[in-house]
């Protein structure tokens, strides 16, 4: 078992000790879902004051309007009923930082974990003895890479608001995260 495993199991074993909200409902108190990157750097619960229960938060990476993303915030309103909804993209966004073809072919290297020297990304080719060949596969995947981050917010938004089953009563915000700051900027605002 490795430290980090180790510590979230311990970690765990303290939350559950004190848990106190079993009887919370599967539908958010807020009526809010919240689609946002996966970034570890973003911690939606304490950047906006919510509490478990509150909201549906749905994560990938780059808080990209994906087929899937669509799927869950249709449920999250059809099933669970949410009403608002609010698109979070950030500065210094990873996919911002590489394209769709350049993750298709550092996959087609191999699978190993790729460096970014601040400039461009590149395979480390240090391939453990566990290690998986590359594969072609990744050219087949929408990556949803980008290369502005306002244009993204806007193309996204304007995905949501216009998809057939997406009610036009959903209220619909749209936020870049500041990760230097903590902030939040309505999209309108963001130069």
């Amino acid at each position: 078992m490795t430290k980090n495993l180790l510590q979230i199991i311990e970690a765990n074993n303290k939350y559950s000790k004190e848990f106190d909200k079993g009887d919370l409902s599967a539908q958010p108190k807020k009526n809010i879902a919240i689609l946002t990157c996966m970034d570890a750097r973003f911690d939606p619960a304490k950047a906006l004051g919510l509490e478990e229960g509150d909201a549906h938060v749905i994560r990938n990476a780059g808080g990209r309007v994906t087929d899937d993303a669509i799927r869950s915030l249709v449920v999250s309103h059809k099933l669970l009923g949410t009403i608002e909804w609010i698109l979070i993209q950030h500065t210094d966004c990873g996919m911002q930082k590489i394209s769709d073809e350049t993750i298709a072919k550092l996959l087609e290297d191999d699978l190993e974990t790729a460096s970014f020297n601040g400039k461009s990304w590149s395979n480390n080719n240090a391939q453990s003895e566990n290690s998986k060949p590359g594969s072609k596969e990744g050219h087949k995947i929408n990556w949803y890479t980008f290369s502005s981050l306002k244009q993204s917010m806007t193309e996204d938004l304007k995905i949501i608001k216009s998809h057939s089953l997406i009610p036009s009563n959903i209220k619909i915000h749209g936020f870049i995260y500041e990760v230097s700051s903590g902030k939040l900027i309505k999209i309108e605002d963001y130069k």
